[in-house]
């Protein structure tokens, strides 16, 4: 065995680099060409590739360090006695501006790259793309409702474009969640385990019985336009409504509450809310009577296995708050919300509506939901169907409230402040009988908070 300095490789680029992504970890093994670190320029993004196969003893930079050509990247033991100073070159640049490709950006279409698009001096092997096939994996190629576009910019490097080649993989259609929209080995795999998951489960079983694909015309014959990519929110919120919309029977139960009182007495708050540094919003209160109202009703407290044709019930209550960002929606996530008092969840609103806003919300914070709430109360409209967040089996709208006569015991109309639900649901979980009882337990619980105490 020997020891093997992994330093930075010629780059073709003056001066530093920053590190953006560190591939590997001490005691990994490695294959040689597999990537070791991502360098960014202000130009490309460029993956460094392992000179020889071996173990990883040391790793000598982290992201965010800058880097030159030369520098020591890592220690690395090998059987092999490679040449680290003259490994091959970074394997690719994954920017339309690199000058590498003679003007022509690395793309993919359905499963293949062809050998115009993979120059062979940069070290990649052309490859018959028809011959991986996935009916010899046993995977069922399915359709879910949007086409691969031809020459989509693919940012990936040379062992996904590897895999995905093998694999008869369309990388064009698996979500990114590398530096720039790169796409990692990871994301490949969780695509692949989603098509596999889906083929066995008969959800979309073929191109015939799925979602029929749809063709767009060319918009730019008919007028000036521009397109720009969907950033990581965007698609993944795009394919997550998709496939809930698609295998969630979606029934909505519309309604109103009374609000009137609970708005007098949340306006009552404000200068306490104001010394505690907090803003006390209608949310808070939304939250506390969906969780009194899950309690009540824990059929709203499960998620369906179809596969195994179980029906998951959960003993907590993590309830969801949709948040508009200029970078698309993300749904935060409240824990144990019948645990919390009104402050508690004014305070933890407010602070992760500013993370969600700023961009740093932690995966961890968007997931475990129970129940969602979706409020357009801050915008207008009367009311909404809200699509369901799978796995859960449930959501609420929330409308603009508005002042309406209602008719009294006394047959005489007084002025209420009335405020719009939609209650959309999963119709295999939950009946309707169900949520009718659910949106009347809300508004009797926000007409007179004190059931709440009971």
């Amino acid at each position: 065995m020997k020891s093997l300095e992994v330093t930075v490789p010629n780059t073709g680029v003056e001066g530093q680099l920053e590190v953006i992504e560190v591939c590997v970890k001490v005691g990994e093994l490695l294959e040689i060409d597999e990537a070791v670190i991502v360098l960014e320029s202000d130009k490309a993004t460029v993956e460094v590739p392992c000179p020889a196969a071996g173990k990883v003893l040391e790793v000598k930079v982290r992201p965010g360090d800058k880097v030159a050509d030369g520098d020591l990247i890592m220690m690395l033991e090998s059987a092999t006695d490679a040449d680290t100073g003259s490994a091959s070159e970074p394997d690719e640049a994954e920017n339309a501006e690199s000058p590498d490709y003679d003007g022509e950006a690395v793309t993919q279409h359905e499963a293949g790259v062809s050998e115009k698009q993979i120059p062979k001096e940069r070290g990649f092997e052309g490859a018959d793309l028809g011959s991986a096939s996935p009916d010899k994996l046993g995977i069922q190629q399915v359709v879910v409702g949007i086409d691969s576009q031809k020459d989509t910019k693919v940012h990936a490097g040379p062992a996904v474009r590897k895999l995905a080649r093998e694999l008869g993989a369309d990388l064009a259609r698996v979500v990114a969640t590398g530096p720039r929209q790169r796409i990692l080995k990871g994301d490949l795999d969780s695509y692949i385990k989603l098509q596999v998951e889906i083929a066995q489960s008969g959800s979309v079983s073929s191109p015939q019985g799925g979602v029929p694909k749809i063709e767009l015309p060319d918009f730019s014959k008919f007028g000036s336009i521009n397109t720009q990519a969907m950033n990581k929110i965007q698609r993944l919120t795009a394919e997550n409504m998709h496939a809930s919309w698609l295998t969630v029977p979606h029934v909505t139960q519309f309604d109103e509450a009374d609000i009137t009182e609970m708005e007098i007495f949340r306006k009552s708050q404000k200068q306490l809310a104001e010394k505690k540094g907090l803003k006390l919003t209608p949310m808070p209160f939304l939250l506390k009577a969906c969780a009194y109202a899950i309690q009540s009703q824990p059929q709203f407290n499960v998620s369906l296995d179809m596969q195994r044709h179980q029906i998951i019930q959960k003993h907590y209550i993590h309830i969801g708050v949709a948040v508009d960002t200029p970078n698309g929606l993300v749904v935060p996530v409240i824990r144990d919300v019948d645990q919390k008092n009104l402050w508690q969840l004014a305070e933890e609103c407010q602070q992760l509506a500013a993370r969600a806003r700023d961009r740093k919300l932690l995966p961890a914070e968007m997931q475990g939901g129970c129940f969602t709430i979706s409020s357009l109360g801050g915008i207008g409209g009367m009311s909404f169907t809200p699509i369901v967040n799978t796995p859960e089996v449930a959501i609420l709208g929330v409308s603009k409230a508005q002042v309406k006569p209602i008719l009294n015991a006394e047959n005489t109309f007084d002025p209420r402040l009335m405020l719009p639900l939609s209650l959309s649901y999963d119709h295999r979980a939950v009946n309707g009988a169900d949520a009718a009882r659910f949106t009347t337990l809300l508004g009797r619980v926000l007409s007179d908070l004190r059931e709440l105490l009971l």
